[in-house]
């Protein structure tokens, strides 16, 4: 659709429009320079799995085994799609909050279960209920997908928030594939892991990795942790399909834990302000939005204009030049909206609304 099309201002890939840290990418250079280019075991880097779990320690009071309860992934990707193929298959239901990242149906599709779509509602901020999780729940669920920092709709959960649901499953016999990889990207409220709730660790599969956060995405490296049991069924899939993430890359991932804080600190803020300019952008020229409160998306409503989701992003791409997501690329729950990132210049972000207010005023 791009083809023939100059001065496209994109809105659209999610991810961040920064420069890896130069002490990340010098450490890589390093590793390379001094032959680190072997494989590593299956597992990963003894060192990075250390670090891992020390950040995890200090940050959230997750207590991993670095021997037996981390993988290194390529991507955050990877450890989605083991996750659910070790703990799901025929006959098995996996519940998805929709709208989601694209990835999740697929992944419950290649490992022969079946997805159970829960639609989110906007009213609640597109955050997930009991009372809707209560309704999904069947004899036949073994594992619940849950997103926050949330990837489209910019939502987060508490820890008050997500207490009951916690409370609901600790009587049942479901795993929790919680996707934490927009973690660092919070606006105002703290990250809260879902593992942190009393008697989840054990329930829940951590997924991780360093791409939003260390603006890492083509790097490819991420990294799921779990009870020891999961984790093993997860490592016979990972060391004969992948056999293990590459050595330079989780080298220089070891820096980034230790070393790159302020670097992460220093796009959050700019992500913030890019935040908090879009959606006051978007709410001035008419188009209704909530405030995102984590990733870098807002997700806004365009039920108003009249078009799908599809229909409005095409002629937004084809009249002004602006490419945004539809809704609907994120599960049919996402109708009436569309997605855009602010992982972009302000620059291109003030343009890309100057020409949105152009289109909303001719419909």
């Amino acid at each position: 659709m791009l083809s023939g099309l100059s001065d496209v201002i994109s809105l659209g890939v999610g991810e961040p429009d920064f420069v890896t840290p130069w002490q990340i990418r010098e450490s890589a250079i390093y590793s390379l320079e001094k032959g680190r280019t072997h494989y590593t075991s299956n597992t990963g880097l003894l060192e990075l799995r250390q670090a891992v779990c020390n950040m995890l320690r200090k940050k959230y009071n997750l207590d991993y085994n670095p021997l037996n309860q981390i993988i290194i992934t390529v991507g955050a990707s990877e450890a989605i799609d083991i996750a659910i193929r070790s703990i799901a298959g025929p006959g098995d239901e996996v519940i998805i909050p929709e709208p989601c990242f694209v990835a999740y149906k697929g992944c419950v599709n290649f490992a022969g279960a079946t997805a159970v779509p829960l639609q989110l509602k906007e009213e609640n901020r597109f955050k997930l209920t009991v009372e809707q999780l209560k309704e999904c729940v069947t004899k036949k669920t073994k594992a619940l997908i849950l997103a926050y920092p949330n990837n489209p709709t910019g939502a987060i959960m508490t820890k008050e928030e997500l207490r009951p649901i916690a409370d609901y499953l600790s009587t049942k016999d479901i795993v929790v594939i919680s996707d934490e990889i927009y973690a660092d990207l919070t606006y105002g409220t703290k990250h809260f892991s879902f593992a942190e709730l009393e008697n989840m660790h054990d329930k829940v599969i951590y997924v991780n990795g360093f791409s939003k956060s260390y603006s890492m995405t083509g790097w490819r490296l991420g990294y799921v942790c779990a009870h020891k049991d999961i984790v093993a069924e997860m490592l016979k899939i990972h060391q004969y399909a992948i056999m293990c993430a590459p050595s330079f890359v989780q080298y220089a991932a070891i820096d980034a834990l230790e070393q790159c804080e302020a670097d992460v600190e220093r796009m959050r803020k700019q992500y913030d302000a890019r935040r908090r300019y879009i959606y006051n952008g978007l709410i001035e020229i008419g188009i209704d939005c909530f405030l995102p409160e984590g990733a870098f998306y807002v997700f806004p409503n365009i039920k108003k204009t009249g078009l799908t989701s599809e229909r409005f992003c095409d002629r937004l791409l084809m009249e002004h030049k602006v490419l945004a997501v539809p809704g609907t690329a994120f599960s049919s729950a996402g109708e009436g909206y569309f997605r855009a990132t602010y992982a972009s210049s302000l620059e291109n972000i003030k343009e890309a609304l100057k020409r949105m207010e152009r289109f909303v005023n001719t419909l």
